[in-house]
Protein backbone atom coordinates (compact mmCIF):
# COMPACT_ATOMS: atom_id res chain seq x y z
CA UNK A 1 0.00 0.00 0.00
CA UNK A 2 1.42 3.38 -0.99
CA UNK A 3 2.13 6.10 1.54
CA UNK A 4 -0.77 8.63 1.44
CA UNK A 5 1.71 11.38 2.23
CA UNK A 6 3.48 10.90 -1.08
CA UNK A 7 1.92 12.23 -4.27
CA UNK A 8 2.95 11.52 -7.88
CA UNK A 9 5.32 14.21 -9.09
CA UNK A 10 3.83 16.17 -11.99
CA UNK A 11 6.76 16.86 -14.26
CA UNK A 12 6.57 20.35 -15.82
CA UNK A 13 9.28 20.49 -18.41
CA UNK A 14 11.56 18.43 -16.17
CA UNK A 15 10.98 20.62 -13.12
CA UNK A 16 8.47 20.78 -10.26
CA UNK A 17 6.91 23.83 -8.63
CA UNK A 18 7.41 23.21 -4.92
CA UNK A 19 7.10 24.83 -1.50
CA UNK A 20 10.32 25.11 0.50
CA UNK A 21 9.83 24.41 4.22
CA UNK A 22 12.43 24.92 6.95
CA UNK A 23 12.82 22.91 10.14
CA UNK A 24 15.11 22.89 13.15
CA UNK A 25 18.84 23.15 12.55
CA UNK A 26 18.56 24.80 9.14
CA UNK A 27 17.09 21.66 7.61
CA UNK A 28 15.15 22.41 4.42
CA UNK A 29 12.81 20.17 2.44
CA UNK A 30 10.52 20.61 -0.56
CA UNK A 31 6.86 19.66 -0.87
CA UNK A 32 4.09 19.60 -3.41
CA UNK A 33 0.94 21.59 -2.65
CA UNK A 34 -1.76 19.46 -4.31
CA UNK A 35 -4.53 20.94 -2.15
CA UNK A 36 -3.60 24.51 -3.21
CA UNK A 37 -3.25 25.63 0.39
CA UNK A 38 -2.95 29.42 0.69
CA UNK A 39 0.60 29.51 2.03
CA UNK A 40 3.09 32.34 2.20
CA UNK A 41 6.60 32.71 3.67
CA UNK A 42 6.64 32.67 7.46
CA UNK A 43 3.56 30.48 7.89
CA UNK A 44 3.70 27.20 9.80
CA UNK A 45 2.49 24.13 7.92
CA UNK A 46 2.00 20.46 8.71
CA UNK A 47 3.72 18.21 6.16
CA UNK A 48 3.77 14.48 5.52
CA UNK A 49 6.74 12.70 7.02
CA UNK A 50 8.06 9.19 7.40
CA UNK A 51 5.23 7.29 9.15
CA UNK A 52 3.57 10.47 10.38
CA UNK A 53 3.56 14.24 10.17
CA UNK A 54 6.03 17.03 10.86
CA UNK A 55 5.68 20.79 11.27
CA UNK A 56 7.86 23.49 9.72
CA UNK A 57 7.87 27.08 8.53
CA UNK A 58 7.38 28.06 4.89
CA UNK A 59 10.43 29.78 3.40
CA UNK A 60 9.49 30.00 -0.30
CA UNK A 61 6.31 29.12 -2.13
CA UNK A 62 7.40 28.93 -5.75
CA UNK A 63 10.59 26.91 -6.02
CA UNK A 64 11.46 25.16 -9.28
CA UNK A 65 13.49 21.99 -8.86
CA UNK A 66 14.20 18.95 -10.96
CA UNK A 67 11.89 16.00 -10.45
CA UNK A 68 13.09 13.39 -8.00
CA UNK A 69 14.47 10.15 -9.40
CA UNK A 70 11.72 8.12 -7.82
CA UNK A 71 9.10 10.36 -9.39
CA UNK A 72 7.44 11.05 -6.04
CA UNK A 73 7.68 13.74 -3.41
CA UNK A 74 5.93 14.42 -0.13
CA UNK A 75 3.15 16.95 0.24
CA UNK A 76 1.78 19.73 2.42
CA UNK A 77 -1.01 18.32 4.61
CA UNK A 78 -2.62 21.43 6.09
CA UNK A 79 -2.00 24.82 7.61
CA UNK A 80 -0.80 24.63 11.21
CA UNK A 81 -3.15 25.80 13.97
CA UNK A 82 -2.09 27.74 17.09
CA UNK A 83 -2.43 24.48 19.02
CA UNK A 84 -0.02 22.80 16.58
CA UNK A 85 2.55 25.54 17.09
CA UNK A 86 2.12 25.29 20.87
CA UNK A 87 2.64 21.53 20.69
CA UNK A 88 5.83 22.04 18.65
CA UNK A 89 7.12 24.40 21.36
CA UNK A 90 6.53 21.68 23.95
CA UNK A 91 8.26 19.12 21.74
CA UNK A 92 11.32 21.36 21.43
CA UNK A 93 11.39 21.93 25.20
CA UNK A 94 11.59 18.17 25.83
CA UNK A 95 14.58 17.82 23.50
CA UNK A 96 16.96 19.22 26.15
CA UNK A 97 16.23 16.27 28.42
CA UNK A 98 16.53 13.89 25.46
CA UNK A 99 19.96 15.34 24.70
CA UNK A 100 21.17 15.02 28.31
CA UNK A 101 19.98 11.44 28.61
CA UNK A 102 21.58 10.36 25.33
CA UNK A 103 24.83 12.08 26.26
CA UNK A 104 24.89 10.22 29.58
CA UNK A 105 24.35 6.89 27.80
CA UNK A 106 27.17 7.66 25.35
CA UNK A 107 29.56 8.34 28.23
CA UNK A 108 28.43 5.22 30.07
CA UNK A 109 29.26 3.10 27.02
CA UNK A 110 32.45 5.04 26.30
CA UNK A 111 31.44 5.49 22.66
CA UNK A 112 33.84 7.60 20.52
CA UNK A 113 31.21 10.08 19.37
CA UNK A 114 30.20 13.68 20.12
CA UNK A 115 26.49 14.42 20.37
CA UNK A 116 25.59 17.61 18.47
CA UNK A 117 21.82 18.00 18.43
CA UNK A 118 18.50 16.22 18.79
CA UNK A 119 15.36 16.75 16.74
CA UNK A 120 12.00 15.21 17.54
CA UNK A 121 9.40 14.80 14.83
CA UNK A 122 6.31 16.91 15.48
CA UNK A 123 4.03 13.92 16.06
CA UNK A 124 6.58 12.15 18.28
CA UNK A 125 6.92 9.16 15.96
CA UNK A 126 10.67 9.64 15.59
CA UNK A 127 13.58 11.22 17.48
CA UNK A 128 16.82 11.87 15.59
CA UNK A 129 20.16 12.33 17.33
CA UNK A 130 22.96 14.00 15.34
CA UNK A 131 26.58 13.31 16.21
CA UNK A 132 30.12 13.64 14.89
CA UNK A 133 32.86 11.04 15.11
CA UNK A 134 36.33 10.44 13.69
CA UNK A 135 35.42 6.93 12.54
CA UNK A 136 32.37 4.75 12.14
CA UNK A 137 30.67 3.96 15.44
CA UNK A 138 28.74 0.81 16.35
CA UNK A 139 25.78 2.40 18.16
CA UNK A 140 23.26 -0.44 17.84
CA UNK A 141 23.05 -1.05 21.59
CA UNK A 142 22.64 2.68 22.17
CA UNK A 143 19.73 2.81 19.71
CA UNK A 144 17.99 -0.10 21.42
CA UNK A 145 18.51 1.52 24.81
CA UNK A 146 17.08 4.87 23.65
CA UNK A 147 14.13 3.18 21.93
CA UNK A 148 13.27 1.32 25.15
CA UNK A 149 13.49 4.60 27.07
CA UNK A 150 11.53 6.89 24.74
CA UNK A 151 9.16 4.26 23.31
CA UNK A 152 9.46 5.65 19.80
CA UNK A 153 11.55 5.24 16.66
CA UNK A 154 15.17 6.32 17.22
CA UNK A 155 17.61 7.40 14.53
CA UNK A 156 21.30 8.24 15.07
CA UNK A 157 22.81 10.20 12.21
CA UNK A 158 26.52 10.91 11.81
CA UNK A 159 27.19 14.32 10.28
CA UNK A 160 30.28 16.21 9.08
CA UNK A 161 31.78 19.38 10.47
CA UNK A 162 29.89 21.59 8.02
CA UNK A 163 26.55 20.11 9.04
CA UNK A 164 27.66 20.51 12.66
CA UNK A 165 28.10 24.26 12.13
CA UNK A 166 24.80 24.42 10.25
CA UNK A 167 22.87 22.88 13.15
CA UNK A 168 24.55 24.79 15.96
CA UNK A 169 24.80 28.18 14.21
CA UNK A 170 27.08 31.10 14.95
CA UNK A 171 28.61 34.14 13.25
CA UNK A 172 31.22 34.25 10.54
CA UNK A 173 34.28 36.52 10.40
CA UNK A 174 32.10 39.02 8.51
CA UNK A 175 30.02 39.46 11.66
CA UNK A 176 26.87 38.04 10.07
CA UNK A 177 25.06 34.76 10.87
CA UNK A 178 26.56 31.78 9.06
CA UNK A 179 25.43 31.42 5.45
CA UNK A 180 24.60 27.75 6.05
CA UNK A 181 22.15 28.65 8.82
CA UNK A 182 20.37 31.38 6.83
CA UNK A 183 20.13 30.81 3.09
CA UNK A 184 22.70 28.23 1.98
CA UNK A 185 21.10 24.78 2.21
CA UNK A 186 23.16 22.75 -0.23
CA UNK A 187 26.91 22.53 0.36
CA UNK A 188 29.03 22.97 -2.76
CA UNK A 189 32.69 21.95 -3.22
CA UNK A 190 35.12 24.72 -2.28
CA UNK A 191 38.72 24.80 -3.52
CA UNK A 192 41.85 26.86 -2.87
CA UNK A 193 41.76 27.98 -6.49
CA UNK A 194 38.55 29.86 -5.73
CA UNK A 195 40.39 31.81 -3.05
CA UNK A 196 43.31 32.54 -5.41
CA UNK A 197 40.96 33.76 -8.15
CA UNK A 198 39.43 36.19 -5.66
CA UNK A 199 42.85 37.40 -4.43
CA UNK A 200 42.03 36.26 -0.92
CA UNK A 201 44.85 35.63 1.54
CA UNK A 202 45.54 31.91 1.77
CA UNK A 203 46.10 32.12 5.50
CA UNK A 204 43.93 29.42 7.14
CA UNK A 205 42.51 32.00 9.55
CA UNK A 206 41.30 34.09 6.59
CA UNK A 207 39.77 31.42 4.37
CA UNK A 208 38.41 28.95 6.96
CA UNK A 209 34.93 29.11 8.45
CA UNK A 210 33.90 28.23 11.99
CA UNK A 211 33.63 24.60 10.84
CA UNK A 212 37.36 24.57 10.02
CA UNK A 213 36.72 24.04 6.30
CA UNK A 214 37.08 26.54 3.46
CA UNK A 215 34.41 29.23 3.65
CA UNK A 216 31.30 28.47 1.59
CA UNK A 217 31.14 32.08 0.38
CA UNK A 218 34.28 31.43 -1.67
CA UNK A 219 32.18 29.09 -3.83
CA UNK A 220 29.02 31.10 -4.42
CA UNK A 221 30.93 34.35 -5.03
CA UNK A 222 33.45 32.74 -7.37
CA UNK A 223 31.41 33.15 -10.55
CA UNK A 224 31.56 36.94 -10.17
CA UNK A 225 35.35 36.77 -10.35
CA UNK A 226 35.50 34.23 -13.17
CA UNK A 227 33.61 36.46 -15.63
CA UNK A 228 33.40 39.90 -14.05
CA UNK A 229 31.11 42.40 -15.73
CA UNK A 230 31.73 46.12 -15.48
CA UNK A 231 28.97 48.03 -13.73
CA UNK A 232 28.03 51.28 -15.53
CA UNK A 233 28.04 54.63 -13.77
CA UNK A 234 25.24 57.25 -13.84
CA UNK A 235 25.86 59.74 -16.64
CA UNK A 236 27.63 57.20 -18.83
CA UNK A 237 26.43 56.98 -22.43
CA UNK A 238 25.55 53.88 -24.39
CA UNK A 239 24.23 53.28 -27.92
CA UNK A 240 21.32 50.88 -28.48
CA UNK A 241 19.62 50.40 -31.85
CA UNK A 242 21.50 53.43 -33.11
CA UNK A 243 20.16 55.69 -30.33
CA UNK A 244 22.55 57.16 -27.76
CA UNK A 245 21.20 56.80 -24.22
CA UNK A 246 22.42 58.03 -20.85
CA UNK A 247 22.58 55.91 -17.70
CA UNK A 248 20.37 57.31 -14.92
CA UNK A 249 20.55 54.72 -12.15
CA UNK A 250 21.91 51.20 -11.64
CA UNK A 251 20.24 48.53 -9.51
CA UNK A 252 22.92 45.85 -9.03
CA UNK A 253 20.72 43.67 -6.82
CA UNK A 254 18.13 43.37 -9.61
CA UNK A 255 20.70 43.50 -12.41
CA UNK A 256 19.00 46.48 -14.10
CA UNK A 257 20.31 49.65 -15.72
CA UNK A 258 17.88 52.56 -16.15
CA UNK A 259 18.71 54.76 -19.15
CA UNK A 260 17.09 57.84 -20.68
CA UNK A 261 16.78 58.58 -24.41
CA UNK A 262 17.29 62.01 -25.99
CA UNK A 263 13.45 62.29 -26.02
CA UNK A 264 13.34 61.88 -22.24
CA UNK A 265 11.98 58.32 -22.28
CA UNK A 266 13.29 56.05 -19.52
CA UNK A 267 14.05 52.41 -20.28
CA UNK A 268 15.20 49.54 -18.05
CA UNK A 269 17.90 47.31 -19.51
CA UNK A 270 19.30 44.12 -18.06
CA UNK A 271 23.06 44.04 -17.49
CA UNK A 272 23.48 41.76 -20.52
CA UNK A 273 21.45 44.14 -22.70
CA UNK A 274 23.57 47.05 -21.49
CA UNK A 275 26.78 45.18 -22.29
CA UNK A 276 25.51 44.31 -25.78
CA UNK A 277 24.56 47.92 -26.34
CA UNK A 278 28.00 49.03 -25.22
CA UNK A 279 29.57 47.00 -28.05
CA UNK A 280 27.59 49.02 -30.60
CA UNK A 281 29.58 52.15 -29.84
Amino acid sequence: MSDPGIAPAQDQGGRLRLVEVHFKGGRAAYYLNPRDLAVCPGMFVVVSADKGEDLGRVAKTDVLRKAMRRGTIRTLVRLATPDDVGLLTNVRAREDSFFSLCQARIRARNLPMKLVDVESQFDGNRVTFFFTAETRVDFRTLVRDLADTFKTRIELRQIGVRDHAKRTGGCGSCGLPLCCTTFLHDFQPVTLRMARDQSVSLSPSKISGVCGRLKCCLAFEHSSYESPSRVPSPGESVVRDGVEMTVVTVDESEGLVVVVTPDGEELSLSMSEWEEAGHER
